[in-house]
């Protein structure tokens, strides 16, 4: 009987532990950006979750600059080696 009890709690409270954990996933993965049509949620977040938001937006978009600036070294940098092939020929 003890272990039994003893089995019931910890699958209740493992079963809670994941329900608290997935609700905290779900509140963690807002993705909502600033436009007109969802002024109003983004207006009802707290200025933390907006300042975090903010700072997540910055940083993707500094990734994606580097990104972009990375192609564009590569680019120019076989255009480059093209014509100094023709004008070597």
């Amino acid at each position: 009987m003890i272990i039994f009890l003893a089995l019931s709690k910890i699958l209740f409270l493992s079963k809670i532990f994941k329900e608290f954990k997935v609700k905290n996933v779900l509140r963690n993965k807002k993705t909502i950006s600033l436009n007109k049509n969802n002024l109003n949620k983004w207006m009802s977040l707290t200025k933390k979750e907006r300042y975090n938001l903010s700072r997540k937006d910055s940083a993707s978009y500094l990734n994606n600059r580097r990104v972009l600036l990375d192609q564009i070294r590569k680019e120019y940098k076989i255009i480059s080696e093209g014509e100094e092939n023709k004008l070597d020929s």
